[in-house]
């Protein structure tokens, strides 16, 4: 059986800040699933409480954590107790396959999407970070230990990329200022909210910063918030509709199917 805790936090006792602050957000989950194109059989992989996952298609759902199956709203199916480095469905099996903010999380990502890509005949979607542009964000310039603690998570795009095959499509996501999704970037112009624990608790990244360090970087920040020094230097952002920061949408494209009788190249 896979182990309860496969990636580098354990959601089965961190599970429920993400459940209550990580949701879909209706503009990305527009280019999510239009990405997955005329898909009706759709694989999702690390599923957790079912965010981004499209309401009119046949999905499947693979979680290893018992805490986030547990999560799953009774309208969505049951997920399956498994990995993405290892996963029970036959070559081809599905229309297409996604991976949402998750793959960091796999022990071996490499292995786990070239299992997205053996099992979907049709495209592999994956939304994540890219690890170059995540000091994008003004947050950094008060705790550049975020950057530090979660570039090295991050496979590279070019990784992502050539486990689907070589030839995927990178699209930048735009992060709407209202984003419902509260990772990081949801903040960029609320700048208030990263003092509230309650909202560094759903992003994982602050488990992996020194909590001195993060204390004074968020103590600097508070000042400059009461002094108004923060809106002097980044007050635009309060205005601005969206941020383009480190959010990528990967589209691996369905297999080429060689020439050669029977034969598909991945």
């Amino acid at each position: 059986m896979p182990s309860p805790s496969y990636g580098d936090v354990d959601y089965e006792t961190q599970g429920g800040g993400y459940v209550r602050g990580r949701r879909t957000d209706p503009r990305i989950a527009a280019l999510v699933h239009a990405a997955l194109g005329d898909a009706r059989t759709v694989l999702n992989v690390g599923a957790g409480a079912g965010s981004y996952e499209p309401g009119d298609r046949h999905v499947l759902a693979v979680e290893p954590s018992a805490a986030m199956r547990a999560a799953r709203p009774p309208h969505l199916p049951l997920a399956i107790n498994a990995v993405a480095e290892s996963l029970p469905f036959d070559d081809g099996s599905v229309d297409a396959a996604m991976a949402m903010v998750t793959v960091h999380q796999w022990s071996d990502p490499d292995r786990g999407l070239r299992e997205l890509r053996r099992v979907s005949r049709g495209p592999v979607v994956v939304l994540t970070f890219d690890r170059d542009a995540l000091d994008r964000i003004w947050l950094t310039d008060y705790v550049p230990q975020l950057v530090t603690a979660d570039r090295p998570r991050f496979p590279a795009i070019e990784r992502i990329e050539a486990a689907l095959g070589g030839e995927a499509t990178v699209t930048p996501v735009p992060v709407p200022a209202d984003c419902a999704d509260r990772f990081i970037e949801a903040y960029y112009s609320r700048p208030e909210r990263f003092l509230d624990p309650a909202v560094r608790a759903r992003q994982s990244v602050w488990g992996f910063v020194d909590p001195r360090a993060a204390e004074q970087g968020l103590a600097r920040l508070r000042s400059d918030l009461d002094s108004g020094a923060w809106d002097q230097r980044y007050g635009a952002l309060r205005r601005q509709p969206a941020f383009l920061g480190a959010l990528r949408l990967i589209t691996g494209p369905p297999p080429q199917v060689d020439s050669a009788p029977g034969g598909v190249r991945p």
